[in-house]
C-alpha cells in the first residue's frame, strides 16, 4: 500500500500538472471504484483544482466551493500520468481524469478492486473520511507518547493503526522499528520513556529519508514503480537477506495479509518469535533463536555461521 512518503511524492508530482487546471472530464471504467453519489461526477467535471493535500493514505482534491475529490489507493491503486486522451488500461485500469495537461490513469492490480474514489461536498463529508491519526512529523514526543500509549497494543500494530498514527504501513513500519532497535511485537503498555523516545526519532527520521530519496528518484517525472519493496530498506520485504546494520538474516512472521520484518539481533535480543499459526503447526519445533534458526535453514552438511555483531 502506497504510505506517507509514497503519497506525498504523488502529490508532490501531481500539483505542476493539475493544480490550477480544469478537470475537463472523469471517465470511470470500473463501476466498483466510485464510492458516493452525491455529489454526481459531473457536479466537479469542468471545476478547476484548487488545491492538493494528504488525508492520511488518502489524496484530496480541492475543486473549490468545498467539493473534493478523495482518492484511495489502497493496497494495489497506482496513478499513471499519460498525454491527453490516453486509453484506460484494459485489465488494470479504474479510471481517467482529462486535463489540458494530461491524463491522470487510476489503475489497480488486483480483483479485489479495494481502491476507491469519493466525492465530497462540504467540510464536514471531507472530515469524516479523515481516520484521525496523529502525524509524526508535525507531533512533539509528548503527543506522539500519548498516543502511542493511549491503548496497549504491540508496536507494529499501533504504528499501522490509521486512527493512532497518520500515514505509516506495514512496510514503513518495519523500518521504523528496526531504526528503533525495538520488537514489532513489544507492548506498548510495557514501553519506557527511553525507548518511546528512541520510536519517535526513529519515526521522523525513516519518513524524512525517504520522502527525500523518493523526490529525488522522481525528480521532475511522475511516480511509475511506486511498492512496498523498495532497494534499500533495511528489513521489509529483505528475509533471510542479511542485516545492513549487524549481518543477521532477517526473519518474518506472516499474519492476514501482511507480515513483519525484523532483525532478531537488532530488535529482540536473538529470539525469533513464531506466529500464532506457526506455534500451533510446529509447537516446540520452532526455532527460539538465530542459531536454531540458522540450523534448520542450512543445507545439510553445511556449517552454521552467525555473522558478528
Amino acid at each position: 500500500m502506497p504510505e506517507l512518503p509514497d503519497i506525498v511524492t504523488y502529490i508532490e508530482a501531481l500539483r505542476p500538472r493539475i493544480v490550477g487546471e480544469r478537470l475537463e472530464r472523469i471517465r470511470i471504467k470500473s463501476p466498483l471504484l466510485l464510492r458516493s453519489t452525491d455529489p454526481p461526477v459531473a457536479a466537479l467535471e469542468g471545476r478547476t483544482v484548487r488545491g492538493l493535500r494528504r488525508l492520511g493514505k488518502r489524496i484530496v482534491w480541492d475543486m473549490g466551493d468545498e467539493y473534493f475529490a478523495v482518492i484511495h489507493l489502497m493496497i494495489a491503486g497506482r496513478l499513471k500520468w499519460r498525454s491527453t486522451g490516453a486509453k484506460i488500461p484494459g485489465k488494470l485500469g479504474l479510471a481517467a481524469f482529462e486535463f489540458p495537461t494530461g491524463t491522470l490513469l487510476f489503475t489497480e492490480a488486483s480483483k479485489k478492486q479495494r481502491a476507491s474514489l469519493h466525492l465530497v461536498h462540504g467540510a464536514a463529508a471531507l472530515a469524516a473520511h479523515d481516520p484521525g491519526g496523529l502525524d509524526v512529523l508535525t507531533a512533539d514526543l509528548r503527543a506522539f507518547a500519548a498516543a502511542l500509549t493511549a491503548e496497549s497494543h504491540t508496536l507494529k500494530r499501533t504504528l499501522t493503526d490509521p486512527r493512532t498514527f497518520d500515514g505509516i504501513g506495514n512496510a514503513y513500519s518495519d523500518e521504523i522499528l528496526h531504526a528503533a532497535r525495538l520488537s514489532p511485537f513489544l507492548l506498548t503498555g510495557r514501553i519506557t520513556a527511553e525507548e518511546t523516545a528512541r520510536l519517535y526519532d526513529a519515526a521522523r527520521s525513516t519518513l524524512t529519508t525517504w520522502i527525500a530519496r523518493l523526490r529525488a528518484e522522481v525528480g521532475d517525472g511522475f511516480p511509475e514503480k511506486v511498492t512496498a519493496f523498495k532497494d534499500g530498506m533495511a528489513v521489509h520485504g529483505r528475509y533471510k537477506q542479511p542485516c545492513p546494520v549487524c549481518g543477521s538474516p532477517v526473519q518474518r512472521i506472516r499474519y492476514a495479509d501482511n507480515e513483519a520484518n525484523y532483525c532478531a539481533t537488532c530488535q529482540t535480543g536473538g529470539r525469533v518469535l513464531a506466529d500464532r499459526a506457526l506455534t500451533r503447526l510446529l509447537k516446540e519445533d520452532w526455532p527460539r533463536s538465530l542459531d536454531e534458526w540458522e540450523a534448520r535453514m542450512a543445507p545439510a552438511g553445511a556449517a552454521r555461521h552467525l555473522p558478528a555483531t
